[in-house]
C-alpha cells in the first residue's frame, strides 16, 4: 500500500534531498507541458517559456530559490487543463462565440483537479487554478482580487501575457518587446499585482534572452530590429 505523503514533508528534507526531488518533479511538469503546447498549434514552446519568466520574476521579486523553483514548476502546469478543451476551440482561427469562450475559461478548474491527488503539488495546484485571476477582481473562476490571489498565480499571470503578447495568434501579430512591457505598465493595478510589474521591468533583459533563446537565427534577427526603437 502506497504511503501518503504530508504536504510539508516534501519541503523539510536536506538541501540536496529538496535539490532531488524538484529536478524529479520539474522534469515531469516540462513532460506534461509539452503535451499541452503540442495540443495548442499557436503556442508552441509557451509553457516553457511562461515557466522560465516566472522564475526569473520570484527571484526579481525577492523569493528564494526554492520558493521561486514552484513557481517555475507551476509556470509549466498553467495551462495543463488545456487538455480538456476540443481541439476545433483551441486552434479555431476565427473569433471564439461565447459558449467557446466559457470552455476555455474551464481550464484553470480542469487544471486543478488533475493535480490534486498528487500530494506534491499541494501549493502549485493553486498557483495554477488562479492563474487567470486580475489585481482588480475580475478575472476567473473565482473573481478574488489583489493579495487574495496567491503571488505565484500573480507572477505566472504577468508571465502568461508576456509570452502570449510576443507570438503571432490567429487574431493578430505578435506585439514588439517595448509594446508589450509598456501593456504592462499601463495595466499595473489593474489586471497586474503592481509589485510584480515592478520586479518583472527589473529583468527586462533577461525576459528577452529567455524570449530569444527559443527562436532560429532568422526570427531572432527581425525582432531583434523592432525591440528598441531608439
Amino acid at each position: 500500500m502506497y504511503k501518503k505523503i504530508p504536504s510539508d514533508e516534501f519541503y523539510t528534507g536536506t538541501l540536496d534531498q529538496i535539490k532531488n526531488e524538484f529536478i524529479t518533479i520539474h522534469q515531469f511538469a516540462e513532460s506534461l507541458s509539452r503535451v499541452i503546447d503540442a495540443k495548442d498549434v499557436y503556442t508552441a514552446n509557451h509553457s516553457e517559456e511562461v515557466a522560465e519568466i516566472s522564475y526569473a520574476i520570484a527571484l526579481s521579486y525577492g523569493l528564494n530559490e526554492k520558493e521561486a523553483e514552484k513557481i517555475h514548476i507551476a509556470g509549466h502546469l498553467h495551462d495543463i487543463g488545456k487538455i480538456a478543451i476540443p481541439d476545433k476551440i483551441l486552434n479555431k482561427k476565427g473569433k471564439l462565440t461565447k459558449h467557446e469562450w466559457k470552455i476555455i475559461k474551464t481550464h484553470p478548474l480542469v487544471g486543478f483537479a488533475i493535480l490534486k491527488p498528487v500530494t506534491l503539488l499541494t501549493d502549485i495546484k493553486d498557483m495554477v487554478l488562479y492563474h487567470h485571476e486580475r489585481y482588480d477582481g475580475k478575472g476567473y473562476p473565482s473573481g478574488i482580487k489583489a493579495e487574495e490571489i496567491p503571488l505565484g498565480s500573480r507572477i505566472i499571470t504577468v508571465a502568461d501575457v508576456i509570452s502570449a503578447m510576443l507570438h503571432d495568434r490567429p487574431y493578430r501579430k505578435a506585439f514588439d518587446f517595448e509594446e508589450t512591457f509598456e501593456e504592462l505598465k499601463n495595466n499595473s493595478g489593474i489586471q497586474f499585482d503592481p509589485k510584480v510589474v515592478n520586479a518583472t521591468i527589473t529583468v527586462m533583459d533577461k525576459i528577452w534572452e529567455i524570449f530569444t533563446k527559443r527562436r532560429d537565427l532568422n526570427d531572432t534577427n527581425s525582432i531583434d530590429s523592432k525591440r528598441r526603437k531608439s
